[in-house]
């Protein structure tokens, strides 16, 4: 049975439905990650499932009783409460009774047996989160904080947690533990994320928010991203085949006089019910496809840092460092929250002077800056008028381009172009500032921060436009997979303000870190340990030898099986028998490609151990 249903759901506002008859159902202990493009409807149906909206039309029901309690995605900044006031406001009403009897106040009666239960779990969920009950919510960095309210989501034990855009600023350390706590609790989640790393270490399941549907994929992320791909080709040849039938129907119907007398009436009529078809059809808005523009090449020397620092009064923020930026360099800059990156970001650019030791600029620099505070976005102005400043087309690689145009490219239609920025998702208000920023030619290109809300599609855009960028490139972000993807060194901040440069991606420095990190065995105990290992793997058994000699027949069996899926799913024929025919088959083609994935994997691991102990 599951703990969460969706079924037959409508959500619409002024525009075309967000979501129309979609459904889900969600079984105990599933993870589901919901993806879709900005302004799919992803956060849209999270609220309406914890309750902040209403539906136009469905149900949504937890057959196992209790309720869906969501973390909320921004922190909020004026809660002047503590630690254990926060998480036991998590019981509504009663919290706020329990922390009135506590303080001695007025309050509503409370049982004694359900005041014992709240205190317990809150007791529990405090530990359980290691969290200072006593301390000031102000004071706590932004991962507490978000822990705090963590534990207030948590504290009534809901059957499913809601989670939008959890990562969204937190620095590394904070995610990882966040992973962690989350996979070890065996709880039901619900989430949506830009975040890939966090969404292949979490997700059990995806669903997709595509063309006002629920679509969903019993998978990883990358069987996911293959399934996709098949399915959309799939989709297409359908179309194509629909749209070949009507154009000869169409034709078919034009002919002379002589035809129309003699046509088949049942026909025409098909006919109209195709026409009726055709109109109804959702298309998906187009992708994104900006590019960056390329200025001159700057000097050989980009930056050059000598024994600078910087400091607030007799707050030493960075300590004196050296560093020298050459030409083309990708340098990552990481470290936690309140270490300072944005202060090195802007030291390194001359908008703040160090206090002590110089920073200097080489010849020929042209900046673009991507401020993750946004403050280059004038909030009393549309889209238009930000890109823009008032003109009508904007220069991009030397041609002027009108700026509706060139919106397009950023995923803009006419009417969001003239809407007034206060009215946009933080995933449009990333593209609008990527949009104003793409418009200045650059050979130094510094991101703080640019991949809060981006959609996946976005995100991979921006990853290809960068890696094709010859300039140098600065980049602040906890996104994991992106510094990996991007960058060739660092800079990382750590405890005390020190910037330490280390030459390697962000998978390099994490696996030096746990080398270093990692106790040194004594002599005995790695001998011992040698010794099991020989004694375990001196042969390779006859079971193993069965398994390895039966695997390749059974990837065969599999692929032809996969073949005749993907015909029958190509026949437009199938989809005339609707979705119960349909969906079994979707099925059973996750199921063939789990089952090869894990066969071709077990034959590679077979081989490879039967090698080593031959070698042996």
């Amino acid at each position: 049975m599951p703990v969460l249903s969706v079924t037959e759901l409508t959500i619409s506002f002024s525009g075309p439905p967000v979501l129309e008859n979609a459904s889900l159902h969600i079984d105990r202990g599933e993870r589901v990650c919901v993806l879709g493009r900005n302004g799919a409807g992803k956060s849209t149906l999270l609220k309406v499932i914890s309750g902040d909206y209403g539906p136009n039309s469905g149900s949504i029901t937890f057959p196992e009783g209790g309720v869906a309690t969501a973390l909320p995605q921004e922190i909020p900044q004026d809660l002047d409460a503590s630690v254990r006031e926060i998480v036991t406001s998590g019981f509504g009403a009663d919290g706020e009774a329990l922390l009135a009897l506590h303080a001695d106040q007025p309050h509503e009666h409370l049982d004694p047996e359900r005041q014992w239960q709240m205190e317990a779990s809150i007791e529990q969920t405090l530990k359980d989160l290691n969290l200072d009950p006593d301390a000031p919510f102000k004071s706590l960095s932004g991962g507490l904080k978000r822990r705090a309210l963590l534990g207030k989501a948590l504290v009534c034990e809901p059957s499913v947690l809601i989670l939008d855009e959890p990562t969204n600023h937190l620095d590394i350390e904070s995610i990882l533990w966040l992973e962690d706590f989350l996979i070890g609790s065996k709880l039901t989640l619900l989430f949506v994320t830009h975040d890939r790393s966090f969404l292949k270490k979490l997700a059990t399941r995806i669903v997709e928010v595509d063309l006002a549907q629920l679509n969903s994929f019993r998978c990883n992320y990358e069987t996911y991203l293959v399934r996709k791909e098949e399915l959309l080709e799939i989709e297409a040849k359908n179309r194509a085949a629909f749209e070949k039938k009507l154009g000869q129907e169409e034709a078919w119907l034009r002919k002379g006089i002589k035809a129309r007398r003699t046509r088949n009436e049942g026909r025409v009529l098909a006919l109209k019910k195709m026409r009726e078809e055709r109109k109804s059809w959702r298309t998906r808005s187009g992708s994104a496809s900006f590019s960056l523009q390329q200025s001159n090449s700057s000097g050989a020397k980009v930056i050059t840092v000598k024994d600078a620092g910087f400091s607030y009064g007799d707050a030493q923020i960075l300590q004196p460092f050296d560093a020298q930026i050459m030409r083309k360099d990708r340098i990552g800059v990481i470290g936690p929250n309140g270490s300072g990156k944005t202060t090195l970001l802007k030291l390194l650019l001359g908008k703040l002077q160090p206090t002590e030791g110089t920073v200097e600029h080489g010849t020929k620099l042209e900046i673009a800056y991507f401020d993750q505070m946004r403050d280059q976005l004038d909030d009393e102005k549309t889209v238009f008028e930000n890109v823009a400043d008032g003109n009508e087309t904007v220069p991009v690689n030397g041609k002027q381009r009108h700026v509706m145009t060139y919106l397009q490219d950023f995923l803009f239609t006419p009417d969001r172009a003239r809407a007034s920025i206060k009215t946009l998702s933080g995933g449009e208000r990333n593209r609008l500032l990527l949009a104003r920023l793409f418009t200045q030619p650059a050979n130094l290109l510094v991101l703080d921060e640019p991949t809060n809300d981006l959609d996946a599609e976005t995100l991979e855009l921006l990853e290809e436009r960068i890696l094709e960028f010859d300039g140098t490139l600065l980049l602040v972000s906890h996104d994991r997979e992106f510094l990996e993807n991007t960058v060739t060194s660092l800079f990382v901040l750590e405890k005390g303000g020190y910037v330490i440069e280390h030459h390697g991606g962000y998978n390099d420095w994490q696996a030096s870190r746990h080398l270093s990190q990692a106790p040194a065995p004594s002599k005995p105990a790695a001998k011992s340990s040698q010794s099991t290992w020989k004694q375990k793997k001196t042969k390779f058994t006859n079971k193993q030898r069965q398994e390895l000699e039966a695997l390749p027949k059974r990837i065969e069996e599999l692929e032809e099986r996969k073949e005749q899926l993907v015909e029958k799913l190509a026949d437009p024929a199938t989809y005339q028998e609707g979705e119960a025919k349909v969906i079994p088959l979707k099925t059973e083609m996750g199921e063939i490609e789990a089952e090869l994935e894990t066969a071709f994997e077990r034959w590679e691991e077979l081989e490879t151990l039967k090698e080593s102990l031959t070698d042996s």
